[in-house]
């Protein structure tokens, strides 16, 4: 089934701006093409309300650019922006990593074993392009292990813009040791939510300084 098929008539909105989100973060849209409205409007079968209403969504949620008799653009990420949503992700990743580790995992703890487990494989073996869903599923499995529902759609939508902001500057993500990810991990595991959130405010402080290295580099 293609995007266009999925799109549920009753709510199209959603559906539309779920398509054009996963285009744009798949990288089959890139950073500055034009998305005329007349062109998604008979790619999914609806009429140009539903593709503003859609468009203006991504726009609140920094995907989208929209310009008065210009139309729509898929946003270009300045520096100061993808530092201020690191800063904003730190913030809500500490949280969710103390949450996590309160909860020893929850549920979700053999799953975030196996997915450590994998990213140390893929580094051992320098399957660096195997890292970058990885880090986004260990990221993910931090935020439903913390057991808080509104945490985890705040962080869903965060995680996905830090992910499509580094895809831009980098062709793989290798900048940031999975050991990091390990060392998160054990901590939440064995219930230990100081040490949890500390290790993860470090690594995502890492990460703002490979951002700002490479954007003044």
């Amino acid at each position: 089934m293609t995007a266009a098929e999925g799109v549920n008539q009753s709510a199209p909105r959603e559906a539309i701006a779920q398509a054009v989100r996963e285009d744009i973060l798949a990288g089959r849209l890139a950073p500055g093409d034009r998305l005329r409205e007349a062109d998604l409007a008979e790619r999914f079968g609806v009429s140009r309300v539903p593709i503003r209403e859609a468009l203006s969504q991504l726009q609140s949620e920094g995907f989208v650019t929209l310009v008065r008799y210009r139309g729509a653009t898929v946003s270009a990420t300045s520096g100061e922006a993808a530092l201020e949503l690191l800063q904003i992700r730190r913030g809500l990743e500490v949280l969710a990593a103390q949450l996590a580790a309160e909860r020893a995992g929850g549920d979700v703890a053999d799953e975030l074993s196996r997915v450590v487990e994998l990213g140390r494989s893929a580094t051992l073996n320098h399957a660096h392009d195997e890292l970058p869903p990885l880090i986004l599923r260990f990221h993910s499995l931090v935020a439903e292990a913390a057991g808080n529902h509104q945490l985890r759609i705040m962080l869903s939508q965060v995680l996905s813009r830090v992910s499509w902001i580094f895809d831009q500057r980098l062709e793989s993500r290798t900048g940031t040791s999975w050991s990091d990810h390990a060392a998160i991990a054990q901590a939440i595991l064995s219930g230990s939510p100081v040490q949890a959130g500390y290790l993860m405010g470090e690594h995502i402080a890492r990460d703002e300084a490979l951002l700002a290295e490479l954007d003044h580099g």
